[in-house]
């Protein structure tokens, strides 16, 4: 039982480390692709919203085009990697990633082909969006090579080298589009559509980058994987043609769960206009603009706090494969609670916090706009719907779920087809985003029900942490809410850096109201283990500690 104890404690530090690596690299990645907006959205002037929206429309037939060259790939490789390693066939793991290796440039020059040719008919109706698809193609041709690098070193429960990979690609790709941007609008002619399609040539430049600090990692620890394959159980003797079809039998559910968000969005930005046309009298620039609210301008902002989730996504799925593959079903439990509470713990009060102060942080990155704030809000809580979506998926294909999985999203999808209309006749710009929300509202709950069935995880004491997160999280939004209100008469919120002082002050007070109640309930200490120990110890804290 001591040995069990170890362990747990063990993989609940490797969840805990991995995904502080993930969520850092995920994090400053998407603070980043959001704080160029600032400068960016300004230099396009009264083009800011339909460049943003052509950007958006572009990034979501691009992001599709990314999940299906990568083919689901990297996922499926991170996992089978975790599975042999923990049968001690490193070998049988490095045999793997260069057959993946070959399948990723096969299939990076296969999509890339078919996105630049496809170009004309993917836009539909806007031909300003052509230019710039075949502009983001070329980075198909990396990207895919990337995310297995990124897979492989995922595999071996080491998050360092990807996490400083996407901060790298990320600068990069930034500092290429803010260039590019300035040149062409304040320097050339001010052809807003030359700057998107530059702009979005960037991601080819940011994969270039990524590549390249990855690959240096994999000379710096080439010499210790050659230990570990040399000391191999090497009892295992599987064929090139075996690894190449578990490859791709379990790359195949990855493609179709990771493009789940992209799907959804796909649906958007498909029915949205024309839905949004038939009952309003509005110009075709007027209605894409309105797009642009949800489908660019708040989901670059909500991104940033989903990134938690997808750090901790990215974490799981190897740990929980590792556990399949010992049968350790007690450490399955242990890692199911483990990521649920992590996820609850800091994903809900970002999301309240960011709906709190909506208004300042939409004028910081746009400009003062109530609908475009009132669009925030709403999709701060969608937020985290997102988000434990992409948790529960992730825990499902680490557990070789993957039909059930895609099950849950395919019952999602068909609820969102079925209310879309209705909803933004209803709730007009708001719709597709309570749409979404309603949907995978569903295959959530399919997917909870099922794993607390399947692996008897404690519920109950998850279900009384997640109330406590709530309340807690609630008591923050009131504080941060009321704080803004008095502030505002003060300090408003229409202007830029009036805007960025609220912020600075509201993040500030909310960090301190959530910190406190978590750590002085013991609730922190709970989630978090021995890593807030020496917090704790500083501030004095005793906290009466009930079986959280």
């Amino acid at each position: 039982m001591e040995n069990k104890n170890i362990e747990n404690k063990d993989s609940q530090a490797q969840l805990l480390k991995g995904s502080a690596w993930m969520t850092a690299g995920s994090i400053l990645s998407r603070i980043l692709g959001a704080l160029y907006i600032i400068p960016w959205y300004a230099w396009m002037g009264k083009d800011g919203n339909l460049a943003n929206a052509i950007t958006a429309q572009s990034y979501n037939i691009y992001s599709l085009f990314i999940i299906v060259s990568t083919a689901g790939i990297p996922g499926a490789v991170a996992k089978q990697i975790a599975k042999y390693n923990a049968l001690n066939e490193y070998g049988v793991s490095r045999k793997l990633f260069h057959r993946g290796l070959l399948l990723m440039i096969g299939f990076g020059i296969v999509c890339a082909g078919l996105m630049f040719g496809l170009a004309p008919i993917l836009a539909g109706q806007d031909a300003r969006q052509v230019p710039v698809l075949k502009s983001l193609s070329y980075a198909i041709l990396i990207i895919p090579l990337m995310s297995l690098m990124r897979g492989y070193f995922q595999g071996f429960n080491d998050m360092m080298p990807s996490a400083l990979s996407q901060f790298i690609e990320q600068l990069a790709r930034v500092a290429w589009m803010l260039m590019t941007a300035y040149v062409i609008m304040k320097i050339q002619d001010g052809n807003y559509l030359r700057a998107v399609t530059q702009s979005n040539l960037a991601a080819a430049i940011g994969a270039m980058f990524g590549i390249l600090l990855l690959v240096y990692y994999y000379q710096k620890q080439k010499a210790k994987m050659d230990n570990l394959v040399e000391n191999s159980n090497n009892e295992l003797q599987v064929s090139t043609n075996s690894l190449l079809l578990e490859i791709v039998q379990q790359s195949i559910p990855f493609i179709i769960i990771d493009s789940g968000i992209n799907i959804f969005q796909l649906v958007d930005q498909y029915t949205f206009h024309p839905i949004m046309a038939s009952f309003v009298h509005a110009s075709f620039d007027q209605i894409e603009s309105m797009y642009a609210l949800f489908g660019l301008n708040a989901n670059k902002l909500i991104m940033i706090i989903v990134s938690l989730s997808t750090a901790m996504a990215v974490t799981a799925i190897p740990l929980l494969s590792g556990a399949k593959a010992r049968r350790d079903y007690q450490d399955i439990r242990k890692q199911i609670e483990n990521t649920l509470e992590l996820f609850f713990f800091f994903m809900i009060p970002s999301a309240f916090g960011m709906a709190a102060i909506s208004t300042p942080i939409y004028t910081i990155f746009y400009s003062f706009d109530p609908v475009g704030s009132n669009v925030l809000f709403i999709a701060s809580f969608t937020a985290i719907i997102l988000g434990l979506f992409t948790v529960l998926m992730a825990v499902q294909q680490g557990l070789s779920e993957n039909i059930l999985a895609i099950k849950y999203l395919v019952v999602g999808l068909i609820v969102k087809c079925i209310i879309q209309y209705p909803l933004i006749r209803l709730f007009q710009v708001n719709g597709p985003l309570i749409a979404t929300d309603l949907a995978f509202l569903f295959t959530i709950l399919l997917s909870l029900k099922h794993l607390k069935v399947a692996f008897h995880f404690n519920f109950k004491r998850t279900k009384r942490r997640f109330i406590g997160i709530m309340s807690f999280s609630a008591i923050m939004f009131i504080v941060i809410f009321a704080l803004q209100f008095i502030l505002g008469k003060f300090i408003p919120a229409d202007r830029r850096i009036t805007a960025m002082i609220l912020v600075a002050i509201c993040v500030v007070v909310g960090a301190l109201v959530y910190g406190f109640l978590a750590l002085i309930s013991g609730l922190a200490h709970s989630i978090l283990g021995s890593k807030i120990s020496k917090l704790e110890r500083k501030l004095h804290i005793n906290y009466y500690n009930p079986k959280h």
